[in-house]
């Protein structure tokens, strides 16, 4: 008897009586009327006799046949490959797969069938909508309670319980723009959807002072940010203000629709759209918020641009 064949039958042989040993200590054999572990183990042995005829047919293959065929022209230092045709029922099994896959996806899960991701997504939603429903009408007293509701668990991990930023870890709210954003922002241009469009800020190469008909220079960059930055109060930087920033910003620094924000004051809507988009400044990335409700990311404005008044 061939030696791969009598080493397969031991195998089998121990494999089986492991199994008995393991399911019968364990009492896993079940009683007169328990098909269903008796099902199981009668499985388990038949996986293992086919598996060691599979593996014993391939072993004796291996050592037994020897190649043949038509050798393709490629070849790797003289070590050439076999053309050898796709067996007619890998490819039937392939394009199988191929189809079952489409449907799966398509009809079965998780397109057209439940799943309870789906059944939370909505029961979030239906359960937001009636959050918005129920709260749309607060008087600001209450607008403001929950928005330092909402700070306290989205915001204060960064921006502190006092909203001071943390010692510059984030920006201080309670500024309503630091010099240093300010000048960030001159220098490098923005592009942070605070108007909920994609219209950038150009940097400093793109910014010309009217009133010298030159590019913006470093003095009077630096005089424009303490201008701004002092809540657009003063002499020192105004005259600059007004011959660079004014175009966009307006004489007041109020903004324009559709052109640019206002940098003249914290409002909400400023808020909103940095909750929504995201911002980058001098400090680093603020991340977007998208798992909030209307109503909360308007108390959040609320509360958020209350605190630099």
């Amino acid at each position: 008897m061939n030696k791969t064949v009598l080493a397969a039958i031991i195998v089998v042989i121990a494999m089986l009586g492991f199994t008995y040993v393991a399911v019968g200590s364990a009492g896993g054999m079940g009683g007169e009327g328990d098909w269903v572990n008796k099902l199981a183990v009668l499985g388990a042995v038949v996986l293992v006799i086919i598996t060691s005829f599979v593996v014993t047919k391939y072993v004796r293959q291996m050592q037994n046949d020897r190649a043949g065929g038509k050798l393709a022209d490629e070849n790797w230092d003289g070590i050439g490959e076999y053309k050898n045709e796709l067996p007619f029922g890998w490819a039937i099994i392939f394009f199988g797969l191929v189809i079952w896959a489409i449907w799966y996806f398509l009809a079965g899960y998780p397109v057209g069938t439940y799943s309870q991701i789906g059944e939370y997504n909505d029961e979030v939603a239906a359960h937001d909508a009636k959050f918005n429903e129920q709260y749309k009408n607060m008087d600001d007293a209450t607008l403001n309670a929950m928005g330092e509701s909402v700070f306290i668990v989205q915001c204060a991990p960064c921006h502190g319980l006092q909203a001071d930023g943390m010692n510059g870890k984030a920006a201080d709210l309670h500024v309503r723009l630091a010099e240093k954003s300010i000048k960030h922002v001159v220098m490098n241009g923005s592009n942070n959807n605070l108007l909920g469009t994609n219209m950038p800020m150009p940097d400093r190469n793109g910014l010309m002072n009217s009133n010298t008909s030159a590019l913006i220079t470093d003095a009077e960059i630096d005089a424009v940010t303490k201008y701004v930055a002092g809540g657009l109060k003063g002499s020192v930087g105004a005259d600059v203000f007004a011959g660079t920033c004014a175009a966009c910003h307006g004489p007041d620094g109020k903004g324009m629709d559709m052109v640019a924000p206002n940098i003249a004051e914290m409002s909400p809507a400023m808020v909103d759209m940095v909750l929504h988009h995201g911002k980058k400044g001098a400090i680093g990335a603020m991340p977007a918020f998208t798992n909030l409700t209307e109503v909360q990311y308007k108390a959040l404005g609320a509360y958020v641009s209350s605190l630099s008044k």
